[in-house]
């Protein structure tokens, strides 16, 4: 077993809440809720596997957040009210009778939302056509519509809907702390990327400006949950522009995790394609470098093809103090337990994704 085994295997703190290890089960959309947002027992079972394959935090898909504009995909889970909270909780629990820990990832989709059972219409910065197409796997087809600007009322409705749902994450359904996504294209992320946010008001401008509303959700999630673990995922590429880079480079990272530093979160989860790669052309540093440097005092969590044992070494010297893994921990809910017995890995099957990306009857037997 190498060092950096020999490292993932170990427990971390991370701002009071233990866990058993360093390895965790990255956030994957698997719209298998029901049809009204609620968490299912297959999706309780589905879960329960990785804790129970040894994993030390899981973290769930995106959750969307309000009533309103949040809702990306159909069969997505919600924690939109009490009903929704409590149909989490007995997933909470058996995590927990696992001795594993679980964040609640929320969400808003904003432009990329492929089906809102709560509304005909997107929203999002401004009125620019998302990239690329809907994604099959979702229950998507064809270009996705041009969104509504959202007004003043919409950005607030949608801060509250993060701090209220982080609410109901922690109070009610039982989980240990809370992952805001800020990554993959979605509302947050369209509001810091220059060509989806064109607005000339507060929220549009240079990159501060831009992030203002990632760190305005940030600030009423703290204030909405108190001491538990909140934290934001990042990244450069969307799942409907897959290759997008910050304009800026470097400078755009050092604004960006510096300013999420700043904001008090205590966790970073950085996504991309191949993590251990140069995050830009003329800079040899990876994201996961750049967050490190800039960021130096947040727990950081590294997902991005590093199932491999020296791509995981790279990213721990990089700064990574956890591994996220998501295509390798549907292949091996047991992960954890097999690198610790030094056991050979199951490859990742890809037709459990298709045609739809849901909870399939061998996830929960093979």
């Amino acid at each position: 077993m190498t060092d950096s085994e020999v490292k993932i295997l170990t427990s971390y703190d991370m701002n009071g809440l233990l866990l058993r290890n360093r390895l965790a089960v990255a956030p994957m959309t698997r719209v298998s809720a029901s049809v009204t947002g609620l968490a299912t027992p297959r999706m309780t079972s589905y879960y329960e596997r990785f804790a129970k394959g040894g994993f030390g935090l899981v973290i769930t898909e995106g959750i969307y957040t309000d009533q309103k504009f949040s809702q990306g995909y159909p069969f997505q889970p919600g924690i939109v009210d009490q009903e929704q909270a409590l149909a989490w909780r007995d997933l909470t629990q058996r995590i927990h009778a696992h001795q594993g820990a679980v964040f609640a990832q929320i969400m808003h989709a904003g432009a990329l939302s492929q089906g809102n059972r709560f509304t005909d219409h997107s929203a999002a910065p401004s009125a620019v056509r998302p990239k690329g197409e809907q994604m099959r796997f979702y229950y998507g087809e064809g270009q996705y519509p041009v969104p509504r600007a959202m007004s003043d009322e919409d950005i607030a409705d949608a801060v509250s809907g993060f701090a209220q749902a982080a609410k109901r994450a922690v109070e009610e359904a039982g989980f240990d702390g809370v992952e805001i996504h800020g990554a993959n294209g979605y509302l947050l992320d369209q509001f810091l990327t220059d060509h989806t946010n064109q607005r000339a008001d507060r929220w549009g401008g240079n990159t501060q400006r831009r992030l203002g509303l990632t760190l305005e959700v940030i600030k009423a999630v703290r204030d909405a949950v108190g001491a538990v673990p909140v934290g934001v995922r990042i990244s450069q590429g969307k799942v409907n522009d897959f290759t997008h880079k910050w304009a800026n480079g470097e400078r755009d990272a050092e604004i960006i995790f510096g300013s999420l530093s700043d904001a008090g979160v205590d966790f970073l989860h950085v996504t991309e394609f191949e993590a251990w790669r140069p995050a830009f052309a003329n800079n040899s540093t990876s994201l996961v470098g750049l967050a490190h440097r800039y960021a130096p005092d947040a727990t950081l969590i590294a997902n991005g093809g590093l199932q491999i044992s020296e791509h995981a070494d790279f990213a721990l010297e990089e700064g990574a103090d956890l591994i996220a893994l998501g295509k390798a921990a549907l292949a091996n809910p047991d992960f954890p337990k097999r690198l610790a017995a030094s056991e050979s890995f199951t490859d990742f099957d890809a037709s459990i994704l298709g045609p739809i990306a849901d909870i399939k009857g061998c996830e929960l037997n093979c």
